[in-house]
């Protein structure tokens, strides 16, 4: 943290793909994904309004998962309500409605009442279920009771009546089938639909599931981005470093602008130096 190596205002530059790995049973370091998501949509925004007219030329889509673990994101609730007109959207991915309550509390409601698209996986929590039948509406249908009276003068009758009825209440959502999800989206009627077989996508086999070996390895990344050398070009002006030897008597450390070093030394130019030899600038 005590550099920038994540450059978050070139995002919505061209197409990047950035993982927040974050532990999901210790929050003692949730706070600074928190932050990191709120300066990454203010830096967003600022340079969508700035540079680009207020729309950003890449659409950003941040996937929020495990939502309640990532901790209380600052004013994320008038965030979600401005971010979707510079091309930046969440999907905020929840296991119950009162995770989120539990979190941005009074608040809450307004975040729901920004997402367009609502999609239910499953699940038992008593208040997602009663938001959930009671979102979806109510069906008309026809009652007919019949009645019957024996004696010495027995009568029928039979009564019509027209009611309305939760098209999905609280028990048949509790019991959906596991294959089954329910879409809602922004104008139009609620779907009930088949779950989505990820098998069946043309690039399920560049997956993990499909083959073990497409396994992302994060420590072997980070580890070998470490490692590597940064390659200098012709053009490119940065601050050069000479590392002196522990032994010397006194010890020294050359430093200047690589363009614009002067050789007093008598040693070689910095400027004579071959540019497409690989520096390692890693710091010592």
């Amino acid at each position: 943290m005590a550099y920038d190596e994540m450059n978050l205002d070139t995002i919505g530059d061209k197409k990047t793909a950035l993982f927040i790995i974050i532990s999901d049973t210790d929050d003692s370091f949730s706070f600074i994904a928190a932050l990191m998501y709120s300066q990454l949509f203010n830096t967003l925004c600022n340079k969508a309004d700035n540079v680009y007219n207020g729309r950003l030329p890449v659409h950003v889509r941040c996937l929020l998962d495990e939502f309640a673990n990532i901790g209380q994101i600052p004013k994320f609730d008038k965030l979600i309500a401005t971010i979707r007109s510079r091309e930046i959207s969440a999907c905020v991915i929840l296991q119950a409605q009162s995770q989120l309550k539990a979190i941005y509390k009074d608040n809450s409601e307004t975040i729901i009442g920004n997402c367009d698209a609502a999609l239910f996986l499953g699940g038992k929590e008593k208040t997602t279920l009663k938001d959930l039948s009671e979102s979806i509406g109510k069906e008309t249908i026809d009652l007919l009771n019949n009645s019957e009276s024996r004696g010495n003068n027995p009568s029928y009758s039979n009564n019509y009546q027209k009611l309305g009825k939760e098209m999905m209440s609280i028990d048949e959502l509790s019991v959906m089938d596991g294959s089954k999800c329910v879409l809602q989206l922004r104008g139009v009627r609620p779907f009930f639909s088949d779950k989505y077989d990820i098998k069946k996508h043309k690039n399920y086999k560049y997956l993990s599931d499909a083959n073990p070996k497409n396994a992302f390895d994060i420590e072997k990344f980070v580890k070998s981005k470490q490692q590597r050398k940064a390659k200098v070009k012709p053009d490119e002006t940065f601050d050069f470093f000479e590392h002196i030897a522990a032994d010397e008597e006194t010890p020294q450390a050359a430093y200047g602008d690589f363009k614009q070093q002067d050789n007093d030394s008598g040693g070689e130019d910095f400027q004579d130096r071959d540019f497409d030899e690989e520096v390692d600038l890693t710091p010592i």
